[in-house]
């Protein structure tokens, strides 16, 4: 961020991740955020005053009920939210701000009819995000441990379970399900500290649309994709992890497709360093599996193979620059975290991904995920 830049944002920071990173405290509701001439402010009610004083860090609050008092005592008609950041501009000399992509368009509307000139700054809000300091890895690494704690809660579960008939699971004498097996991810990963949201349990065919969370019982010797992304519900940050396990025996093709993608993640591991574009870590496992085999594309109307990135930045959001695809652009840098989660789906087989998560340093990258990699339970 420029300290010559003048930035506004209207928003809450429970949502809002420009906004979180900008004040470092949840407010359920939208409020002021300026930088103007390289100091912060932000406008609290009432309501939040306090907290925020002594929460918000770096940024000088302003009351937004005396600014109304001002506006009213000066014969103002008008004190919302327009007014209030009009008055403040004007008393720091600013006559134009640059606000984030989703900026409300009727405030910014009413900010024009004000005199206010507001123009969307290109690019990030805050390029600075995409670079890790040693206090969010740390944080981004506490939240991959919540993460950690659910996959444990869900890999014991499946160990318990037993083997049915037509294959189906059998958890503490009932059918075990997705949903089931899903609600004992999240409730580790809450009493953990972390905030689970679709959580994915997926068996069988169902594991070969990526984003399917998963639904009904679950089988034996079909691989069962486990895709776990908490938010700490203190920091806000965002940890990620996918593992597939079968439960009982993996056929032989499953388990030479979970050979493919294991083999495809390490190549990937050992190309992320500071310095190498972002394509050319995805290429690196696109060119490998197809030399193994595993065509990507359409076939009987439906995508195969591997048709989704190689991995995506996390932080306060989870899906954050960088991206690792086809299409991403730029070179990787020290102090990125990202994911590497190369994946195969096969509707004949089922689908297989492994993710983990790394920091990239100058000479390659360290691995923050502990977790084991094992296909059978």
């Amino acid at each position: 961020m420029k300290s010559t830049e003048n930035l506004l944002m209207v928003a809450d920071s429970e949502h809002d991740a420009n906004m979180l990173y900008a004040v470092g405290m949840f407010v359920p509701d939208p409020f002021i955020y300026l930088q103007l001439r390289g100091k912060k402010f932000a406008v609290m009610s009432d309501l939040e005053i306090d907290r925020a004083r002594k929460s918000a860090r770096g940024c000088r609050i302003l009351s937004l009920t005396s600014i109304q008092e001002k506006l009213k005592a000066a014969g103002s008609r008008q004190s919302g939210v327009a007014e209030v950041i009009r008055h403040i501009l004007k008393d720091h000399g600013v006559a134009s701000v640059l606000v984030p992509e989703l900026f409300p368009l009727k405030l910014a509307n009413d900010l024009e009819q004000a005199g206010v000139a507001v123009k969307v700054k290109a690019g990030s809000f805050f390029p600075q995000r995409e670079f890790k300091s040693a206090d969010e890895i740390r944080k981004i690494t506490a939240a991959l441990r919540m993460a950690e704690a659910g996959m444990a809660a869900g890999m014991a579960a499946l160990r318990a379970s037993r083997i049915g008939r037509q294959r189906r699971l059998i958890y503490r004498g009932s059918p075990f399900t997705s949903e089931k097996l899903r609600a004992i991810i999240d409730t580790a990963i809450l009493l953990a500290g972390g905030l689970a949201s679709h959580t994915i349990v997926a068996c069988g065919k169902q594991g070969c649309d990526p984003h399917e969370t998963g639904h009904g019982p679950l089988r034996a010797n079909e691989p069962i994709i486990l895709d776990l992304f908490p938010r700490s519900q203190s920091t806000g940050y965002f940890g990620d992890i996918t593992r597939t396990v079968v439960r009982g025996r993996a056929g032989e093709a499953v388990r030479k497709l979970y050979d493919t993608v294991l083999r495809g993640q390490k190549l990937a591991l050992s190309r992320v360093r500071a310095g190498v574009a972002t394509t050319e870590v995805h290429r690196g496992v696109q060119d490998f599996f197809e030399q193994q085999g595993y065509r990507t594309g359409r076939r009987a109307g439906r995508m195969e193979g591997f048709f989704h990135g190689t991995g995506h930045g996390v932080g306060l959001e989870i899906h954050e620059p960088p991206r690792l695809g086809t299409t991403s652009r730029g070179v990787l840098s020290p102090g990125q975290v990202v994911t590497v989660e190369p994946g195969l789906y096969y509707p004949g087989l089922g689908g297989v991904r492994l993710e983990d998560m790394v920091v990239v340093t100058r000479n390659g990258c360290r691995n923050m995920t502990r977790f084991v990699k094992s296909l059978e339970l």
